[in-house]
């Protein structure tokens, strides 16, 4: 017996269907809204202004989305709400797709969307879906009718009328989310001749790779140049990624204070940025393999960047939120950027080793130099001159060394060699025991400053004496080994 009842011979039951779009998991406010932003994008809209507002009537937020675009004529703004209504159906040459991003994103927040089109030479017309009336049986009209154009030439507006799904409170929580967000999504369009508004409020460009992030001089550099996959199609031709690894400056940074850093996305903004056509899509941790995210790995950052034909390959969805990479992509990418994420991660801890050790090792330079003046006075080149400074620092150096040591303008300036047996047997548990420590921290760090600088005034050539603090450090090394 068959079960299922038919109550007309169309496809799907409106009633039901425009309730289970309101579900369609979008997650958040922002990237819904960026759904009609990458549609004025696509209509050459060079400003976008988005007003945040209450529905007089139910008291509920408001948002009003214009543009500058080229507008639509009769046909499109009939199709416009109407689901894969679009006339780019499956385009891979720019934002959309399928179609479904502004009827779909805008019920996903609203309970009324409005929408009105304008161009020179023709009147301003508007259509609206009402979410109430499809729900309780009328069908949806979709005609336009008279509207009220906007100040540019030509243009779009979307109007969201009693948006019940947005989770802010107040207007002014939601405002700050939207600025953070959209601009980091946009930040490439914020950069260039595209200007986007809140309130008249205009929403500046966020990096998360932090290369346009100035802080106490330093911003973030590259790790390396970008690396560069190319990736076959659906179609049969190629298409290429373009991945880059950027590391933040933790010597300059890492004494911010902590309202600054999470502020600012040092802490917290670690993590794997994705964007497609340009436009960010997906910000967390992704294509990593089996390397997990720790706190070190918010002191490194990547971006991957792809071109809408290889959509199929990142598992983009309808409502382009995520990725879902297919084995192949990950085949091709995972096993290279996990590895380098190793490498970055190892590149951070052993910056905030070296940010330790020369915190640490201060007061040992200053005792170092405070009794310089009672020793007998190093010549450099051939003159007398006063008493050195000292500075003690941390590096990976090549060879069997335990440190090495230049002498120049009066600063003898020694490093140790974090990869040699020596700072693991001796420095690294001192500085696991903290201050308790300190006093025989302090002595080791007199007995190497003093040893370097009897090699600097026994006055032999550089290649001299660092031939013997590799035969020094390789002994010394063989004998811990022994140990």
């Amino acid at each position: 017996m068959d079960r299922i009842h038919r109550h007309d011979n169309g496809l799907v039951v409106p009633a039901n269907f425009i309730r289970a779009v309101r579900e369609s998991g979008y997650l958040s406010v922002s990237s819904a809204l960026a759904e009609l932003i990458d549609n004025s994008l696509q209509a050459g809209a060079t400003v976008v202004d988005i007003s945040i507002d209450r529905d007089a009537d139910r008291n509920l937020p408001r948002i009003s989305i214009d543009d500058n675009g080229g507008g639509m004529d009769t046909a499109e703004l009939a199709a416009c709400l109407r689901f894969g209504g679009s006339s780019r159906f499956d385009a891979r040459d720019s934002f959309g797709r399928f179609g479904m991003g502004l009827p779909t994103a805008s019920l996903s927040q609203a309970r009324r969307i409005e929408v009105t089109a304008w161009r020179p030479g023709s009147a301003a017309q508007s259509v609206t879906l009402d979410v109430d009336a499809v729900a309780t049986g009328h069908p949806a009209d979709l005609a336009p009718a008279p509207g009220a154009a906007g100040a540019s030439p030509s243009g779009c507006r979307v109007v969201w009328h009693d948006c019940d799904r947005i989770e802010y409170q107040r207007l002014a929580w939601l405002e700050r989310a939207l600025q953070k967000d959209l601009g980091r999504m946009f930040r490439r369009f914020l950069t260039s001749a595209f200007t986007l508004r809140i309130n008249g409020s205009i929403v500046e460009a966020s990096d998360p790779t932090m290369r346009s992030t100035t802080l106490h001089g330093h911003s973030a550099r590259l790790a390396f140049e970008p690396l560069q996959y190319e990736i076959a199609t659906a179609t049969g031709s190629t298409s290429q990624v373009t991945v880059t690894f950027t590391m933040l400056p933790v010597a300059q940074w890492h004494n911010l204070d902590n309202t600054t850093k999470r502020r600012r996305g040092i802490v917290g903004g670690g993590g794997i940025s994705i964007l497609r056509a340009g436009r960010e899509i997906a910000n967390g941790w992704h294509l990593m393999g089996g390397k997990r995210k720790e706190n070190y790995d918010d002191w490194w950052r990547c971006e991957i960047e792809f071109h809408p034909a290889l959509d199929e390959h990142f598992g983009i969805t309808v409502n382009k939120q995520g990725i879902r990479p297919t084995a192949t992509l990950r085949e091709a990418l995972e096993p290279e950027l996990e590895s380098i994420a190793r490498i970055l991660n190892a590149r951070v801890r052993q910056a905030f080793e070296e940010v330790k050790f020369e915190a640490a090792v201060q007061g040992s330079c200053r005792i170092a130099g405070a009794a310089d003046a009672d020793l007998p006075v190093i010549r450099s080149r051939g003159r007398a001159q006063g008493a050195l400074s000292y500075r003690l620092g941390v590096d990976q150096l090549t060879g069997d060394s335990m440190f090495d040591l230049t002498l120049r303008q009066r600063l003898l300036d020694v490093t140790m060699n974090t990869d040699h047996p020596g700072y693991t047997a001796l420095y690294r548990p001192l500085q696991e025991m903290g201050d308790a420590a300190a006093p025989v921290r302090t002595a080791l760090d007199l007995l190497l400053l003093s040893f370097a600088r009897s090699i600097a005034a026994a006055g032999s050539h550089e290649d001299d004496y660092r031939s013997l603090l590799q035969e020094w450090g390789t002994t010394y090394g063989r004998m811990l080994e022994k140990s």
